[in-house]
């Protein structure tokens, strides 16, 4: 794959709406772009971490044995309904108190982001080293870091929206319904792909 396929790609996929993108939005609408800058290095650490776990390890685990896809997706599942019962459940007050989004949720979510296997075996180089991978991890890395930014930035300003209208609890419970229909949605697509 070129670079130019490459960098079109990787700018798509992290447009998409997912788990780790709705975190980000979500913190930006309850606490503003400012507070929420630093989940940004949460973001990039899951998922430069996922992708290396998966080329050395997962990947040859899970393309092995079909059980341990679907159990992996399970857990992805449970770990994403958790917290979108947690985000539903948030009230007014605690999003005037601090965040309710923290470095370790999006740093988990990200880990657990399935788009880190698109990144993994789809758009990196399969055969490539280490060293061969580098600049192309610098590429992902200044996405990563740039798209996380403008969710954030989204975020803050539908927030800015629903504190006007003075229904702040607009903010969690939106992110909460995109978090079941991100799961749902992975579902789907693993059904249809069977």
């Amino acid at each position: 794959m070129d670079l130019l396929t490459f960098f079109t790609a990787t700018c798509f996929l992290l447009a998409m709406p997912g788990p780790t993108n709705t975190l980000l939005a979500t913190s930006g609408a309850g606490v503003g772009v400012s507070r929420s800058l630093h989940l940004l290095a949460a973001e990039l650490c899951g998922y430069l971490a996922a992708i290396a776990l998966l080329r050395l390890a997962l990947g040859p685990v899970v393309s092995g044995i079909p059980l341990a896809a679907v159990a992996l997706r399970v857990a992805v599942t449970v770990y994403i309904l958790g917290l979108a019962v947690m985000l539903w459940r948030v009230n007014a007050r605690e999003l005037r108190d601090g965040a309710v989004v923290t470095f370790r949720q999006v740093l988990l979510t990200t880990l657990l982001n399935p788009k880190a296997l698109v990144f993994a075996f789809l758009l990196l180089p399969l055969q490539a080293g280490l060293f061969d991978l580098l600049p192309w991890l610098g590429v992902i890395a200044l996405l990563i870091v740039t798209a996380g930014a403008l969710w954030v930035t989204l975020g803050a300003t539908l927030g800015n929206g629903a504190r006007r209208r003075g229904r702040p609890e607009l903010i969690t419970r939106t992110g909460a319904v995109m978090l079941v229909a991100v799961t749902g949605l992975i579902w789907l697509q693993s059904f249809l792909s069977a």
